[in-house]
């Protein structure tokens, strides 16, 4: 298994569609599918279930995703160490979940005018760890969301979003204007996966626990809702299929935006991305 193979693989099993998945990867679908099914045939186990519609995992993919998120990581860390040994001059940037917002873009073109010279490397990670690898040692800085535990982290504020339910565009909830979290009890919710941090899953559980299928990722999220009725919680604004809708929460606290460090990082380039970071989110 090449390293390559399993980014690929990883790719396709979080968007759940090759498309979407080759579009993530900046790749044609064709060589991707390939290296799936190469992949398959070096495992000897079919890891996908393919339909019109997008894949599903079968058993033998839930194992390796998991392994290969694992192995990734690793990867990623070794990277890391030898290019500290080896006094490079670059800076790994976690992003959370979702790239398009235009404040990430702002902050990119701020910090690349004001640090030209800087190797810059983006891991997008998926809604498991609010944290996108800083604790882990994978990445310098990063752009997401709170609360999350912040024990040995400097954190900044960049933005509140108001947050909302997300349905299907069928769903009598949707022709509200407006919910509350008490009108919510009983109903299936997405949620996360045993060990995700806790102040992240109760915010986004809205302070009591669920029943719902797990899910990791964006795109995990809003399958759960389009193909089983569940619900769940998101920031307003995003763009959404039409069959599916949101609707405004009154009674959350809006979801914070955050530029993250490690404490004891005194690396001039992290606080040099977390000031320009600052200012693009203020503009």
């Amino acid at each position: 298994m090449e390293l390559r193979t399993l980014r690929y693989f990883v790719a396709v099993a979080e968007e759940l569609h090759f498309g979407r998945a080759a579009r993530r990867l900046h790749i044609s679908q064709p060589p991707l599918s390939r290296a799936v099914r190469q992949l398959e045939g070096d495992l000897g186990a079919r890891l996908f279930v393919r339909s019109p519609s997008g894949v599903a995992l079968t058993a033998a993919g839930t194992v390796l995703l998991e392994e290969a998120r694992a192995l990734l990581a690793g990867a990623e860390r070794a990277r890391l160490r030898v290019a500290a040994a080896a006094g490079r001059t670059g800076l790994t940037i976690g992003i959370l979940g979702d790239s398009t917002d235009p404040g990430v873009s702002r902050s990119a073109a701020a910090f690349r005018s004001s640090r030209p010279d800087v190797d810059v490397r983006v891991r997008e990670t998926d809604l498991t760890d609010p944290t996108c690898g800083l604790r882990a040692g994978l990445v310098d800085v990063a752009l997401t969301r709170a609360p999350f535990d912040g024990a040995g982290l400097a954190v900044r504020t960049l933005r509140a979003d108001p947050v909302g339910v997300v349905v299907r565009a069928d769903d009598p909830l949707a022709r509200r204007e407006r919910l509350r979290l008490a009108e919510l009890s009983g109903r299936r919710w997405f949620r996360f996966p045993p060990g995700t941090d806790p102040q992240w899953q109760a915010y986004w559980h809205g302070g009591v626990p669920r029943e719902g299928p797990v899910v990791r990722g964006v795109q995990e999220c809003l399958q759960a809702v389009l193909w089983s009725g569940t619900i769940g919680l998101m920031p307003l604004g995003h763009q959404l299929p039409a069959e599916l809708a949101v609707v405004p929460l009154v009674d959350l606290a809006p979801s914070r935006v955050v530029v993250a460090r490690r404490e004891d990082d005194g690396d001039p380039l992290v606080r040099a991305f977390v000031e320009a970071a600052t200012e693009a989110y203020r503009a």
